[in-house]
């Protein structure tokens, strides 16, 4: 009896050892964002927005200035307080790097989520329906498509932080990680929506489809029930690929000033603000811009053994190298 291509997928994804040490990593991560307030409050004994520019230390025996006198922060001391050191106001850098590590995984797992509603419907609708419905779905997303994604983030941020978003009962003030959430969804979507859509246009023709056509099946059901399940496994090769997209956006932007609004925490601010102290205190960018560059790459290969597992063309399926 044959195996089911989602069981044939699973195992080519257990082969994929690489894959899945990077997918555990990505677990790692997260876990440590969630235990943020744990080493806050039981570890360093401080929040992420308490400042102690003219506070002391006791280092080797000493007291040390946690922020000097001409500005400059101490550096990591490999224990509780200040395990990765302080930031230019006296704030435990480790403890704003797993809070900005909640804000920016909760900001690229929701943005990640509402793209792949928002292109899934798009490309279903504009697929199955064909004709004007899918010429306005196509121009529309060529519009957002012709934009380089970080021009459209941040036109977009720049506007909705300035004034905030108001559409009928919803409220966004400036300034909220909602708007972030957003905005990367947005400009994401054509990347996942015109594959979906070129994939509908394919299904639509085959048998199965006509069978449920003649039986008289509506529009809903057509795309629920029986073009719907054909796209999971193309949804799941996209998931991990988006979060990773999402979180490098946030990141991007909340660097260039319209994402997360400081006192909040982010990897992007964190960054900002560690670029000018980079040759005095470098570990402000440093720890933070390893953080991103960890999380996407894991992303990224955990994504791509995804796209290998369920394509039983690609090399990695035949367990071969690519050249």
């Amino acid at each position: 009896m044959g195996q089911s291509p989602w069981r044939l997928a699973l195992r080519r994804l257990r082969r994929d050892r690489v894959s899945l040490a990077f997918g555990a990593l990505f677990v790692v991560l997260v876990l440590g964002a969630l235990a943020a307030p744990l080493w806050a409050s039981a570890v360093a004994d401080r929040d992420p927005d308490r400042t102690n520019e003219t506070g002391q230390i006791e280092v080797d025996g000493s007291k040390v200035d946690v922020v000097s006198l001409d500005g400059v922060p101490i550096g990591p001391q490999w224990r509780g307080e200040y395990f990765l050191g302080a930031d230019s106001n006296g704030r435990d850098v480790m403890v704003r790097l797993l809070y900005g590590a909640r804000n920016s995984l909760l900001i690229g797992l929701a943005a990640a989520f509402l793209t792949t509603l928002l292109a899934t419907l798009v490309g279903l609708v504009a697929g199955y329906f064909g004709r004007w419905v899918d010429a306005l779905a196509r121009s529309t997303l060529d519009v957002i498509w012709a934009f380089p994604v970080i021009l459209l983030g941040v036109a977009l941020g720049t506007a909705l932080a300035v004034g905030g978003l108001k559409i009928g009962p919803l409220e966004l003030g400036a300034g909220s990680m909602t708007i972030s959430v957003l905005v990367i969804a947005i400009v994401y979507v054509p990347y996942m929506a015109r594959p979906i859509r070129g994939e509908v246009l394919a299904l639509r023709e085959r048998e199965f489809v006509e069978a449920a056509r003649a039986q008289g099946a509506g529009p809903l059901r057509m795309m629920a029930g029986e073009l719907l399940p054909n796209l999971t496994s193309t949804i799941v090769v996209f998931a991990p690929l988006m979060v990773a997209n999402a979180i490098l956006l946030e990141a991007a932007l909340s660097f260039l000033g319209v994402g997360v609004v400081p006192p909040d925490p982010s990897w992007g601010n964190m960054i900002d603000a560690g670029v000018e102290r980079l040759v005095t205190a470098p570990h402000l960018a440093i720890a933070p811009g390893l953080m991103l560059v960890l999380t996407v790459l894991a992303l990224n290969v955990f994504g791509d053994g995804v796209r290998d597992a369920f394509d039983p063309r690609s090399s990695a399926a035949w367990g071969t190298r690519r050249p």
